[in-house]
């Protein structure tokens, strides 16, 4: 079974425009896209894993997450990065899903589907949640964002 690098997607991946509903507001952030490239050719899947609760709450359809996602794949294919896998939650926090991170259901079910090991992989966000649902996972977390890592030092960290 292949490690992974389960990832979070808005303030992770992507600016965190707040709802992203527009395809035309994504902007990948500085340092992904390389980042992403050496560690899918280290052998890491690499994996989106994203709450969007947008859609739960009423905030924006089903096809304009569909239409934000096209366009992360889009961007981020222009660059030579390519994700093997991209798993959305889209239920409001209320429901009381298991997909919803801080729960590890994405990432366990991402693990299942596409036969990757949790406990040689990492999970990567902007957010305490991020890391939460990748321990509850089996996995190792990362926390990007301002006084935390960059993707310099998630690469240096998983090489190291």
């Amino acid at each position: 079974m292949r490690p992974a690098l389960f990832l979070d997607r808005d303030g992770t991946l992507i600016e965190d425009v707040s709802y992203p509903r527009d395809p035309d507001r994504v902007r990948l952030l500085p340092g992904a896209a390389g980042a992403l490239r050496r560690l899918a050719r280290a052998g890491f899947a690499l994996v989106i894993v994203s709450n969007q609760s947008g859609v739960g709450r009423g905030l924006f359809s089903r096809a304009e997450a569909e239409a934000v996602h096209a366009e992360v794949m889009r961007r981020f294919a222009e660059v030579g990065v390519v994700f093997d896998g991209a798993y959305y939650c889209y239920h409001a926090p209320d429901e009381g899903c298991d997909c919803r991170k801080p729960a590890p259901g994405l990432l366990v079910r991402a693990a299942a589907e596409l036969g990757l090991d949790p406990g040689r992989s990492l999970m990567v966000g902007d957010k305490p949640i991020d890391v939460e649902a990748g321990a509850a996972a089996g996995c190792r977390g990362v926390l990007l964002g301002a006084g935390a890592a960059d993707w310099e030092e998630v690469v240096r960290f998983v090489q190291g």
